[in-house]
């Protein structure tokens, strides 16, 4: 009878270790929370090792991700990185409860998270200072404490039970009599004590840590109301260079065309922040320094508002973009030429005798990207900016102050949240991407992509428009061309060009016939040169083909 009331009662127990675990887990995030909010967030466990997961990612493997999950790439790693946390935990409190001795190295074994989380947030870029470590290790030690006493009173109540199983089996055999039934009954009545401590704690313990996190919710949410508040005061004064005038008919009315103006709110978002940067205006500072600086210098935000700014219309593009992908934007930003800011400080480009070849622009969040300085004073519109569509950056996209070089992709000139500058060379220094296998040069390639009809479509026979946009920076449009099937390229109609900075429009009416077909899109840059068709991957500068759709005529 005691093995078979062991047996009933070992299920249970391991279902109460399990739940230990994963209030200890509960626990130590939200201390973690807590203490993050006084140091500052991005230091926080959850950041911090998936910061670092993301510094170690092979460049495939970020590719992948970004392929597979587009902007949701950052929740799936969160989510990863959660249930990893939860089943190990639940795996030490099962341990803790099912082996009582061992419950000093159950505990220790919580603490190493916080460890791990301590190695994490001060060994990936972009950390502050030693007290990064901080919100981890008080974390980690929280949650020890917590499997410790609760894994502890599990470990008591199957000790209670075991007794109680013992003079119970002891009693039936006749050998202790009406003693050995009393101690049966005082086991029980123990065991019943000890279980309903370990559901007093257990539901204190998940108060606690509640507030706890509520508390550091609350104290983060304070901190960045003040960088809000900072982004709402701001007015933006009137380009001293207004954008040119659009012409007429640059875009076109098309049902499922992208319009020529992405929306902020729609406008890609591809980077490495865990936790979005909200940073005050009022504390931001830029840096400018490094070889070939002959006046170092530090900006304000308002020093810069107050410079002559230039508006323009420009498309940025990620390299992570595949053929056809969803990685371009065009936007109106309004910033500071940046070329100007570099010859007041003494820069002069290699091509006019400057010592420096590469531009690093370095990120709040410590990211760095690195420009070709020549680039970015041959005279296009490579600026500051510190609008977008008319309004201060959103936060996502790096108020108070990003970087953008028209013609270059992201990952070597879009720096946002910018706080530095620092000249050097190719040679003596290596940005974030180039590190992981990206190249050191990536001018944006000429593309062009099928937004109508979608892929899989089922349009009816007749006349359908095909239409979409084209891209090749620096170089204009000059020419789209449709293929269906394997029939002869057919040239598109054409928005008219805004500038050679932004994308183009463009449109194709084909006499659709029932059936399956393949549309295929090609264009040819202001150069002449035609979109390659072969197709290659994103890794190292930027993906080629020809973008095709399926669609099944009905």
């Amino acid at each position: 009878m005691a093995g078979v009331n062991s047996f009933r009662k070992r299920p249970a127990r391991i279902a109460a270790g399990a739940a230990a675990g994963l209030l200890s887990a509960y626990s130590a995030l939200a201390v973690a929370e807590l203490a993050a909010a006084a140091v500052r967030p991005e230091a926080g466990p959850l950041a911090a090792v998936g910061g670092a997961a993301v510094d170690r990612a092979p460049a495939a493997v970020k590719d992948f991700a970004i392929r597979t999950f587009g902007e949701g790439d950052k929740r799936v790693l969160l989510l990863g990185i959660l249930a990893v946390l939860a089943l190990c935990a639940a795996g030490l409190g099962v341990l803790g409860a099912v082996s009582p001795r061992r419950l000093r190295a159950v505990s220790a074994g919580a603490a190493s998270f916080g460890l791990v989380g301590a190695a994490a947030a001060l060994t990936r870029t972009g950390s502050g200072s030693a007290a990064d470590a901080l919100p981890s290790l008080v974390g980690g030690a929280a949650g020890a404490c917590v499997l410790h006493v609760l894994a502890g009173r599990l470990g008591r109540e199957a000790a209670d039970a075991g007794a109680a199983d013992a003079a119970g089996a002891a009693g039936a055999a006749g050998e202790a009599g009406a003693s050995a039934v009393d101690g049966a009954r005082a086991a029980g009545s123990g065991g019943r004590r000890s279980r309903r401590g370990f559901l007093a704690w257990a539901v204190g313990t998940a108060a606690a840590a509640t507030g706890a996190g509520l508390a550091g919710r609350a104290l983060g949410d304070r901190r960045g109301r003040g960088a809000a508040a900072s982004r709402a005061a701001v007015v933006l004064p009137r380009p001293a260079s207004p954008a040119p005038a659009r012409p007429a008919g640059a875009e076109l009315a098309v049902p499922g065309i992208s319009p020529f103006t992405t929306p902020a709110r729609d406008f890609y978002r591809v980077d490495t922040a865990l936790v979005v940067p909200r940073v005050d205006a009022d504390a931001w500072r830029l840096r400018i320094r490094g070889s070939g600086v002959a006046r170092p210098r530090t900006y304000t935000y308002e020093e810069l508002l107050a410079r002559p700014l230039v508006e323009r219309d420009i498309t940025l593009t990620c390299v992570s973009n595949e053929v056809g992908g969803p990685y371009a934007g065009t936007a109106r930003w309004l910033g500071v030429p940046l070329a100007g800011l570099l010859r007041e400080a003494g820069v002069r480009p290699p091509s006019d005798g400057g010592p420096a070849d590469q531009l690093v622009a370095r990120s709040v969040d410590g990211m760095s990207f690195g420009s070709p300085v020549e680039d970015v004073m041959d005279g296009r519109d490579a600026l500051l900016a510190v609008g977008m569509n008319g309004e201060p950056l959103p936060f996502a996209h790096g108020f108070p102050v990003r970087m953008l070089v028209p013609g270059l992709y992201g990952y070597v000139s879009a720096c946002k949240w910018i706080t530095e500058i620092e000249l050097t060379a190719f040679d003596a220094y290596d940005a974030y991407w180039v590190e992981r296998g990206w190249a050191r040069r990536a001018p944006v390639k000429t593309q062009t992509r099928i937004d109508t009809p979608r892929p899989f479509a089922r349009p009816a026979a007749g006349t359908v428009v095909v239409a979409g946009v084209a891209w090749a920076q620096r170089r204009g449009i000059e020419r789209v061309e449709v293929r269906v099937d394997d029939g002869p390229w057919q040239p598109a109609d054409l928005a008219a060009a805004d500038t050679a900075d932004t994308w183009r429009q463009w449109s194709f009416r084909w006499p659709a016939e029932p059936g399956g077909h393949t549309l295929s899109a090609r264009a040819t840059d202001g150069t002449g040169r035609v979109q390659p068709e072969e197709r290659a991957g994103t890794v190292p500068d930027g993906a080629t083909g020809h973008h095709t759709v399926f669609v099944t005529v009905t």
